[in-house]
């Protein structure tokens, strides 16, 4: 096993879950030469930050974030740039997590058993969720050996590759001078290789629909997405569309659906089978798809078979998040929502020393960043190697043909062991000379410990529902967790 890395000097962007289990693997591996961290809030957790005023509905239309104008000279001090707001989450204050704890925590690290009150009157004691803050306090503590690697307030504008070295254009905000003000300060670093774990519950993904652009001007505040959730005293006795049919649009129709202001609307293009006794709740009524949107009859939603809704409070899309790296150029993202190029998801094809951890979903987070980035420090560190690049572009190719160009591609389901599996061989037996470990065999028991708290979820929506329509399989499970 090579005692030589194969890089010395790496970054990592974001310091949420999966920045964590990057920092931790590269750091275990006791080789490298730097390690550097750079987040843009001002603490640790990434998603499982707690943001009481939510990101705004995007303007019609609005591509994705483009890359921040940069200051003539560097390094140098700058006016502030207003707030990205899109780094604002998702999380509302009484979210609990919804896959199962004991699958959801690290291998070398389970969570505390704390379980939310109103978890517990849902599905009983000692149930397999946690509330957002202890999944939160999980991840500072954990964070705590690593913490001085860290840069915070301080955001990755620009990633390039000049050379043989990656060149970061940093931004970092709050830096008071003697006039009292706070300012930007910009500088560049240079590193051998990159890890992003930034995340991918950023930018809201917002179906294109005629008249949208029309009823935000003519009612503000009417659109939201379910990041900007935040209580459902908000949606009493209020007239209510959702839009999606997965596991954002079940939680909220088992919040909306006894409150709202006559019959909750629920529009569908398709859905999800593992969640139909979700659907089937009183007082829904499914919809097709949303044809379009009008400011007739103060406020009109369309849909597709012909019928229409007025009078409408609030449309709220659960329809998911899109792919964004505004820093990277060349851009990675493909218009149909995939991350091109990166074998399995992580190393890219064309040039491994950059990856990615945590882009995946389906996919029993958090356990598979840790076997993710577990891969990318070995690699890293000259002690694992990756399959030839004509292999990578075929595995590309055979999993384009399985999942398609879409998000999908990037879903795990139902195929964890094999994608565990492959993790844990490309990662090979950790050096004598590290902190390392052997990353554990996937065990068949960790998709149904992860289904848990879908399953408790339809077993209360049976008992809300006088006439379910059966039971879910845990087939149907597997395929959306």
């Amino acid at each position: 096993m090579s005692s030589n890395p194969r890089h010395r000097r790496i970054a990592v962007i974001g310091a949420g879950p999966s920045g964590l289990a990057a920092v931790r693997a590269l750091s275990q591996e006791k080789i490298l030469e730097t390690i550097q961290v750079f987040e843009r809030r001002d603490r640790i957790g990434g998603t499982w930050l707690y943001d009481p005023e939510p990101d705004p509905f995007p303007t019609p239309n609005t591509e994705l974030p483009p890359q921040r104008p940069l200051p003539s000279k560097i390094p140098s001090f700058a006016p502030p740039l207003p707030e990205d707001k899109t780094r604002r989450t998702g999380l509302y204050e009484g979210l609990d997590s919804n896959v199962g704890a004991s699958v959801m925590a690290f291998t070398h690290t389970p969570f505390p058993k704390v379980n939310s009150a109103e978890s517990v009157r849902k599905f009983g004691p000692n149930n397999p969720t946690r509330p957002w803050k202890v999944v939160a306090k999980y991840l500072e503590d954990l964070f705590e050996p690593y913490s001085h690697l860290v840069s915070f307030n301080t955001t990755v504008e620009k990633l390039e590759k000049i050379g043989k070295e990656w060149e970061i254009t940093l931004r970092q905000s709050g830096r008071k001078r003697q006039d009292g003000k706070e300012y930007d300060y910009w500088w560049t670093a240079r590193f051998d290789a990159v890890i992003i774990a930034s995340g991918h519950y950023g930018i809201q993904s917002i179906p294109s629909i005629q008249g949208l652009a029309e009823f935000q001007q003519k009612y503000p505040g009417r659109l939201e997405h379910s990041k900007a959730f935040r209580n459902a005293s908000d949606y009493v006795n209020k007239h209510v569309v959702v839009v999606g049919g997965n596991v954002s649009a079940s939680d909220l129709v088992i919040d909306l659906h006894n409150i709202v202001k006559g019959q909750l609307q629920l529009s569908q293009r398709g859905s999800n089978p593992a969640l139909e006794n979700v659907w089937k709740l009183p007082n829904v009524k499914v919809r097709p798809q949303v044809a379009r949107l009008s400011t007739e009859d103060n406020g009109t939603v369309h849909f597709s078979d012909g019928t229409k809704v007025s009078d409408v409070d609030k449309i709220l899309f659960a329809t998911g998040y899109r792919l964004s790296y505004p820093f990277l150029n060349p851009e990675a993202v493909t218009p149909s929502n995939r991350l091109a190029g990166f074998y399995q998801h992580v190393f890219q094809i064309s040039d491994p020393s950059l990856a990615v951890v945590g882009q995946v979903r389906a996919a029993l987070s958090f356990r598979v960043y840790e076997y993710q980035a577990v891969a990318v420090a070995r690699y890293f560190a000259g002690r694992a190697t990756l399959p030839s690049v004509d292999a990578q572009k075929a595995w590309e190719k055979k999993r384009l043909a399985y999942k398609g160009e879409t998000s999908l591609f990037h879903e795990i389901a139902p195929d964890f062991k094999e994608y565990f599996n492959e993790l844990r061989y490309i990662s090979g037996r950790p050096a004598k000379e590290s902190n390392a470990y052997d990353l554990p065999l996937f065990e068949e028991s960790w998709p149904e410990e992860g289904f848990a708290v879908l399953a408790l979820k339809d077993k209360l929506v049976k008992q809300l529902n006088p006439t379910p329509v059966g039971p879910v399989s845990q087939l149907e499970l597997k395929a959306k967790l």
